[in-house]
């Protein structure tokens, strides 16, 4: 059934509509929120991508290679595994390769509780922050549909495990070349984190959400560039900080 109804006059949107528009019309999609909040199709299609990336990089690589290559980009992550004995760095091994693959087939339930987080962040910043007067049914449906973009990666991360992905360097935190740190394997981690940041669709998912926040909290787009912009800075220092302390 089309979600689709008539409100003064104008028909809204359809979920297959809104999914579109995100890509082509990105306003419309978030003024329908106004309309609805119903978010169903852009999880339904994060949960089908995120099982095809975990299922294809557990027949294609292998959670235990993807391990042995975590532990090989933090050099004293590196130093600590080496300093065990053969059978703890075995049974070491075995264990953050389980927890790397549930991890990773349980990531429809991760992307709902970060979006959760998210929207909650958002709709606090504008209405204690700006006076707006948005509901966080509304911020959650603006969050999910501005992710929409990042399903991109994971079709690309498909294609490059699939057609031409090495296996022995294969990082799951970065596994296609949308920002620059893809291409420094052995720059310093606080700079690699850095520069994930920059990244084509990870700033493509940032301009939708100050459209869509702009929108549903009726506030000018440099006011929620301010909010938007301004967390994603935070989380920026502070992934910054986290790879500088741990490397």
């Amino acid at each position: 059934m089309s979600d689709a109804v008539v409100v003064d006059g104008q028909p809204g949107l359809s979920q297959v509509e809104r999914v579109v528009d995100t890509f082509l019309a990105p306003s419309k999609t978030f003024t329908d929120i106004l309309r609805s909040t119903s978010w169903w199709l852009p999880f339904l299609l994060a949960v089908v991508v995120s099982i095809g990336v975990t299922f294809t990089i557990d027949r294609q690589v292998g959670f235990g290679r993807v391990v042995e290559n975590v532990i090989l980009d933090s050099p004293k992550q590196e130093e600590q595994m080496q300093s065990l004995p053969a059978d703890q760095r075995a049974a070491r091994m075995k264990g953050m390769s389980a927890g790397y693959k549930y991890v990773s087939y349980a990531t429809p339930v991760i992307i709902l509780l970060i979006s959760a987080v998210g929207a909650l962040v958002n709709w606090a910043s504008f209405n204690f922050g700006l006076g707006a007067k948005t509901t966080f049914a509304q911020m959650f449906a603006v969050w999910m549909y501005a992710s929409l973009p990042r399903l991109l990666s994971g079709l690309l991360t498909i294609v490059t495990v699939v057609f031409g992905g090495n296996a022995e360097s294969f990082n799951l935190k970065n596994a296609v070349g949308t920002n620059p740190a893809y291409f420094m394997p052995d720059a310093a981690p606080w700079l690699k984190s850095a520069l994930s940041f920059i990244d084509v669709i990870g700033i493509w998912n940032l301009i939708l959400l100050v459209i869509g926040t702009s929108i549903v909290a009726k506030v000018s787009r440099g006011k929620a560039a301010a909010v938007v912009v301004g967390w994603w800075v935070l989380v920026l220092v502070l992934s910054v900080a986290s790879a500088a302390i741990s490397s």
